[in-house]
């Protein structure tokens, strides 16, 4: 009988900077806890990456189990992080744990044991939250800062979820069956948001299956990321508020 995995499922753009040490960081966590009985394998998808991100990806792959989904043109988080869950979700069996969080090397690994055991004591998602006693946000700009803050009382307000107040961070600890029956529901319009926003909606979407959801404190090191972020935060902005009226009215067309 196979052992369950935890599928760490990551979209990289522009990452050869950092996806290495994130990756031995997984390892060597991962090495520190096997105490859980689990296996693993990554799926990370290029998202027509420009750097050495590719290269760096397949030399791993000689040495960890890890599928690579490669889009030739950059498409965005949207759907990287769709192609990211829908690979993961094929590799998936019951019992298997699938992990995301960015690829920027800003969410740490270590936190990683606490959210699966989170899972393991029912839990079908747990989100790595910047709103949670204990949680520190190192390195980000103030706009950035209050972009998080004004996105989590919105979301709060307007679609809540029990649990939940860090609704755009993508480092979460999913039980597999939950995405699967996301996807089995939605097919392909379970994550049709091109942006940074397709995260929100995630959890909008995922709030029909009467989810138990949890929050862990994080520790965001934006210090430690090497390289420009991709975010537009302007644009960001809009594309959040143009999927609130969307998913509250449905008078907004999807982007």
């Amino acid at each position: 009988m196979d052992r369950p995995k935890i599928i760490v499922a990551l979209p990289a753009y522009n990452e050869a900077l950092n996806i290495g040490a994130l990756l031995d960081n997984f390892e060597s966590t991962l090495a520190l806890n096997l105490g859980f009985g689990f296996d693993r394998k990554y799926v990370i998808v290029d998202d027509g990456s420009a750097d050495e991100t590719r290269k760096i990806l397949k030399d791993y792959a000689t040495k960890i189990p890890m599928r690579i989904v490669v889009h030739e043109q950059n498409q965005g988080l949207g759907p990287t992080i769709r192609d990211a869950l829908q690979a993961a979700t094929e590799e998936a069996s019951s019992g298997d744990i699938i992990i995301t969080m960015d690829a920027d090397n800003t969410h740490s690994p270590g936190l990683m044991p606490l959210m699966v055991q989170k899972i393991l004591e029912g839990h079908d998602i747990v989100i790595a939250s910047r709103f949670r006693k204990g949680a520190r946000v190192i390195g980000l700009s103030w706009l950035r800062k209050c972009l998080s803050i004004g996105a989590s009382v919105m979301m709060r307000i307007i679609f809540p979820l029990k649990g939940v107040r860090d609704y755009t961070c993508g480092f979460r600890a999913y039980r597999a069956e939950l995405l699967q029956k996301a996807f089995k529901v939605y097919g392909a319009s379970f994550i049709d948001q091109k942006g940074f926003q397709c995260m929100s909606d995630i959890l909008i979407k995922l709030r029909r299956f009467n989810l138990i959801a949890e929050e862990v404190p994080m520790i965001l090191r934006y210090d430690f990321k090497k390289g420009n972020s991709s975010m537009n935060v302007g644009l960001t902005v809009i594309q959040t508020l143009r999927l609130v009226v969307l998913r509250r009215f449905g008078v907004v067309g999807n982007s």
